[in-house]
């Protein structure tokens, strides 16, 4: 496993969906306080960027822009309709104050 920098936490603005490219990967990074969490950026409904949607910070969720389906942030779980299917969420450490995410 590695750790890759994102960043730090002033780098992204509150309950709002960052798309960042990393290690040939695209993610969605979500800022909520002072927790950050990151996804694949592609809903596993209709293959969309979730880059796009928004966020429900009270939730912890973040929607599809083009179907309405809502994931958990916490764990990638679809928590509605019509996503089935999780998406992959990635561990953040922070270490120096830099955001890391840790990717296999």
């Amino acid at each position: 496993m590695s750790a890759y920098d994102i960043g730090t936490l002033d780098d992204y603005e509150p309950a709002r969906a960052t798309q960042v490219k990393v290690n040939g990967r695209v993610l969605v990074v979500v800022r909520i306080e002072n927790d950050v969490y990151v996804l694949d950026d592609r809903c596993s409904h209709e293959d969309f960027s979730l880059a796009q949607g928004e966020v429900d910070a009270a939730a912890c969720e973040i929607e599809c822009a083009r179907h309405g389906a809502m994931f958990n942030l916490k764990d990638g779980q679809p928590t509605s309709f019509p996503a089935t299917r999780p998406v992959a969420r990635y561990d953040v450490v922070v270490e120096d104050g830099r955001l890391r995410v840790v990717m296999s």
